[in-house]
This record gives C-alpha cells, sequence and structure tokens, in this order.
C-alpha cells in the first residue's frame, strides 16, 4: 500500500505532496477510505503529526456525528490512559491478523476445492462448468466473490483505523 505524504504548515494547512494540492481532513479520511495510507510531517520540524490528525479526523466525524464511538467508551479510553489504548491496539491488531489469516486459508480451501471438483484447472479462470447447472455454480461462485469482496474492504477499513 503506498504512502501519501501530507505536510502540515503553521496555520494548520494540509498539503498533499504527491497532488501538489491542499486538502482538507475529508480529504483525506478519504484517501483512507480508498485503502490509501497517509503520513502527516510538520513542514517545519519534520514532527510526525500522523497520529493527532487521525484523531482530528475522528473528532470532526463526532462533530458531525457520524461517529460510531459511544461516549462511555471516550470515558474509558481517557480514565485508563495509555495502558488501555496499549491493549485496545494491540487487540485490534490481533483481531485484523485473525481476520487476514482467516481469508487466505478460506481462499487457499476455495481454490483448491474449485480444483479438486474439476471445475478449472488453472485456480485462477471462471469455471463454465461442474457438474451442476451453469447457472448454480456460477451464482454460487458470485456469491463468493461478493462476499470475498466485502470481507476485503471491511478488512481495508480496519486497518485504515489501527493505521496499519
Amino acid at each position: 500500500m503506498d504512502e501519501v505524504l501530507i505536510r502540515r504548515y503553521a496555520n494548520r494547512k494540509l498539503y498533499d505532496q504527491s497532488r501538489s494540492r491542499y486538502v482538507t481532513l475529508e480529504d483525506l479520511a478519504e484517501l483512507i477510505r480508498q485503502g490509501r495510507r497517509i503520513r502527516v510531517q510538520d513542514a517545519e520540524t519534520g514532527e510526525d503529526l500522523t497520529s493527532q490528525t487521525l484523531a482530528q479526523i475522528l473528532l470532526e466525524r463526532e462533530r458531525e456525528r457520524r461517529s460510531a464511538l459511544p461516549v462511555s467508551f471516550l470515558h474509558q479510553l481517557i480514565r485508563h490512559g495509555e495502558a488501555w489504548q496499549d491493549f485496545l491496539q494491540e487487540s485490534l491488531r490481533a483481531s485484523l491478523e485473525g481476520v487476514v489469516a482467516t481469508q487466505r486459508e478460506a481462499e487457499r480451501i476455495f481454490r483448491e476445492w474449485g480444483t479438486r471438483a474439476g471445475w478449472w484447472s488453472d485456480p485462477g479462470r471462471v469455471p463454465t462448468s461442474a457438474g451442476q447447472p451453469a447457472g448454480t455454480a456460477r451464482d454460487e461462485l458470485e456469491a463468493l466473490r461478493a462476499e470475498l469482496a466485502a470481507l476485503k474492504a471491511r478488512l481495508q477499513e480496519l486497518e485504515a483505523r489501527l493505521g496499519g
């Protein structure tokens, strides 16, 4: 995943180096939703401001009432400070790693199963018949592909939230 370098100036303006233009917090949120990774750097000192900027994006979403973070969760996060944040980050990271591993294993099993069933000799090729009516096999395959795409999108969303 390529990284987009954003420079933050003293006037709090954000400048996208790759597109040579100023951007808003919403523009950065959209880049992240598209699966891009951003790194925000102070234009003068070079200090990494990524974490603060991501938090600012979340706060802006809360201000617009689009946040999914309940008030009780935010209270706990503040009350327990860094230890809670570290625990939460590690838990989410471990969960994401589990999701990725499960997804890869499911893909491997599906390719193996499709090959053994004689649908195709090349696991990347779409089957045209497999001993079932063609529509049924294709429908199942398309449903599995749609589910896989949804899982990939959710995974990218979670990775973007974690910054990993």
